[in-house]
């Protein structure tokens, strides 16, 4: 499988962006990640993966979308977004994720990438935008991946998306970056509609056939205003798609990314490690891109962004909440610790619509990536490797571990447990187990 995949990077891919990956995403990378676990020991936060919501604005209307993409444009302009890049890559980061909204409407994204050649982009996109001429221009940038959102066959991807004819719009974007060698990846929201089409290996196969380089299935957060909690996966489709990422990196010669769990299977939160945050368009800092709260903003004169986000109390005592509650999202398990938390802060509301404590204060309880004692460990040497020294805890979970059981833990193993309806309810359980 490594030699496959090997020969699939060697010759499907432009030698220069290939070469570009391998230093700026691999060696410099891994030196940024480095970088964090030595600052952590410190008492020190700065996380090397920095994702960025450039704009708000959409060409689509998606399914429990949590993004204003309705309201006035807003975007990063392209001074404080150099600012950003730059005061980042002193602190040694170097890896970028490019969301929004659709980042490719913000009319200067690909001049604003093309100023920071030692840096590497992940453009999260639908690909409606990537016209031939778009692809030319990335394939010359050299520096930017874009990962393409495929969620489902063309009926249930029309109706995720909510417009007509998105799925042939989204996969002439894919050809179109393969027509240029670009390294490519495909994404997919897992939900109630699409796991039955897309969680197969068949649609892997097609990806590789394609040219596709690697691939992620998320798992769909019911957020927002109109979130659609009919399309959550249950406990159990959430454990088969574990089980199948680890099977399809053990035989498929193609890299299957995941954010959610380390080496041993053991579930966790990029956001309670400090491995990454989020930039909303309005410049506002927050922990992930679905906790749209924020005590900081990048347009905040007279610190730079580490001396925010190294000195902010919100970040620092959410990360801390979120390590000592559960392993997975804190958001789903315990929104209610969460909302406690924005008051006790009073972190604003940094949405357009300005509903965001409401909506959180209302969420249902459920249950997260967390699973314990259904752990999937890591069938592939080369995935073990690289997550034992790059993606795991680093050690945050310590007194989580040795502490009481959270809720969620006594919930996955009461598999009789009727489905709960407020975060009281989940507070009544772990009183009454624990």
């Amino acid at each position: 499988m490594y030699l496959r995949l090997a020969k699939r990077l060697l010759t499907e891919s432009d030698k220069r962006l290939l070469w570009k990956l391998s230093y700026n995403m691999g060696v410099k990378a891994a030196l940024s990640v480095q970088r964090h676990k030595r600052r952590m020991k410190r008492g020190e936060y700065f996380p090397p993966f920095l994702y960025i919501s450039v704009i708000n604005s959409c060409n689509l209307r998606c399914q429990g979308c949590w993004v204003d993409v309705a309201h006035k444009q807003q975007r990063i302009e392209p001074a404080a977004f150099h600012r950003l890049i730059n005061e980042s890559k002193a602190e040694g980061n170097v890896f970028f994720g490019i969301v929004g909204g659709e980042p490719f409407m913000h009319g200067d994204l690909l001049d604003m990438l093309a100023e920071h050649p030692d840096c590497y982009f992940q453009i999260f996109t639908n690909g409606h935008f990537i016209t031939p001429e778009v692809a030319k221009r990335l394939r010359k940038l050299g520096n930017v991946t874009p990962l393409i959102s495929v969620e489902g066959n063309e009926i249930v991807s029309d109706e995720r998306r909510g417009r007509a004819g998105v799925y042939e719009k989204t996969l002439n974007g894919i050809q179109n970056c393969l027509d240029q060698k670009i390294f490519t990846g495909v994404c997919t929201s897992l939900c109630q509609t699409n796991i039955d089409d897309l969680l197969q290996e068949r649609w892997v196969d097609r990806l590789i056939e394609m040219g596709v380089m690697y691939t992620w299935f998320h798992v769909y957060r019911p957020m927002g205003p109109q979130a659609s909690p009919e399309l959550c996966l249950t406990p159990e489709q959430q454990l088969r798609a574990r089980k199948f990422v680890v099977e399809m990196r053990a035989k498929k010669p193609i890299i299957i990314v995941d954010a959610y769990f380390d080496g041993e299977g053991g579930a966790l939160c990029p956001a309670a490690t400090g491995i990454t945050h989020h930039i909303n368009p309005w410049g506002d800092v927050e922990p992930c891109p679905i906790i749209q709260f924020s005590t900081d903003s990048i347009h905040e004169e007279g610190r730079t962004i580490k001396e925010k986000i190294n000195g902010s109390a919100f970040l620092r005592e959410f990360r801390e909440l979120a390590a000592d509650t559960t392993r997975g999202c804190i958001v789903l398990e315990r929104p209610d610790l969460l909302a406690n938390l924005v008051e006790k802060h009073g972190a604003k509301d940094v949405t357009a619509r300005k509903t965001a404590l409401p909506e959180l204060k209302a969420m249902r309880v459920r249950t997260s990536q967390y699973n314990p004692g259904s752990e999937v460990p890591e069938k592939s040497w080369a995935y073990r490797i690289a997550k034992r020294f790059f993606f795991n805890d680093f050690g945050v979970y310590r007194k989580r571990d040795h502490g009481k059981a959270s809720a969620p833990a006594v919930l996955a193993r009461n598999e009789a447990a009727e489905p709960m309806e407020t975060a009281n309810d989940l507070v009544q359980l772990e009183t009454t187990h624990v």
